[in-house]
């Protein structure tokens, strides 16, 4: 048994445990093979853990961002949902995702001309391509540009510039916290060609719902279109989860059949009925 490194994971007889302690009341615990990565970087605590029912793990700060058993499962609803909605993307600018699982589904496209990846921490990037290949899919591609910087930084003073804007951003905490304010959308709007689009993840209806609202209001007072859609993460707190898009021009009807791709969660069904709401979140999105 390898030694205990960190407040994250402790031992229980004989058995190695990762706890995410997600608030108060809700604390996650997963038991774990072993710690097969782990580092400080000047950014924030980096863990790739190996787990019993979930496979490899990124961890950062404590908390889960992706796993090999339903990493899919988010990476192919942020970015195959709204690449269906835009009839012609070619230039595409993903913000934060350092696993790189979007920046893999994107590559999926052969019409993409140009992916800019920002991300601002290029340890997590080196880690996920050597380490998490069901997620990265070893990310080797000369159309991906990485930007390692501050992505709120880095669309502003840039017009016209993108068809679609993907913002995989962690919870919005810490430096991740300026990526959910209304200033960074009108940035990001500005960022958009005419008939640009952007997306978000939005938080849990369940348990961040002020988020999701005060996510959804800022972005539709920006964009003429706004759309909130979910899907289930199993990993992720409450299971439920939801993105939002911004868009300039198309919204839902601009979806065709053309969806094609070789994908693991995502089809023709889901990417229409990802958009109808239980009666609960139609309230809350009415408020």
């Amino acid at each position: 048994m390898e030694p205990l490194r960190n407040k994250y994971v402790t031992e229980k007889d004989g058995q190695l445990w990762f706890t995410e302690d997600e608030r108060d009341n809700l604390k996650i615990s997963y038991r774990i093979k072993k710690i097969i990565f782990e580092e400080k970087s000047p950014f924030q605590h980096i863990m790739i853990l190996d787990s019993y029912d979930f496979g490899r793990m990124l961890v950062l700060d404590g908390v889960v961002q992706t796993t090999t058993m339903d990493g899919h499962y988010y990476n192919e609803m942020i970015s195959h949902v709204p690449l269906s909605i835009h009839p012609s993307p070619k230039n595409v600018l993903i913000i934060g995702g350092g696993d790189c699982g979007v920046a893999h589904e994107v590559c999926r496209y052969k019409l993409i001309e140009q992916i800019d990846m920002v991300e601002i921490d290029e340890k997590v990037v080196q880690v996920s391509i050597a380490l998490l290949p069901e997620i990265s899919g070893h990310l080797s591609d000369a159309r991906v540009h990485f930007f390692y910087e501050n992505g709120q930084k880095f669309v502003q003073n840039r017009t016209k510039e993108y068809d679609l804007i993907i913002i995989d951003s962690s919870d919005p905490v810490g430096p991740a916290a300026a990526l959910f304010e209304k200033k960074f959308y009108k940035n990001i709007h500005s960022a958009l060609k005419d008939d640009g689009l952007m997306v978000c993840q939005s938080q849990s209806p369940l348990f961040h719902q002020e988020m999701m609202k005060q996510c959804y209001s800022r972005i539709s007072q920006i964009f003429p279109k706004t759309m909130l859609y979910t899907a289930v993460i199993p990993t992720y707190p409450g299971g439920l989860w939801s993105f939002t898009i911004g868009s300039k021009q198309y919204d839902t009807e601009n979806m065709t059949n053309r969806y094609t791709k070789e994908t693991r969660y995502v089809n023709e069904s889901i990417l229409s009925s990802c958009f109808f709401h239980p009666q609960f979140l139609k309230m809350i999105l009415k408020e």
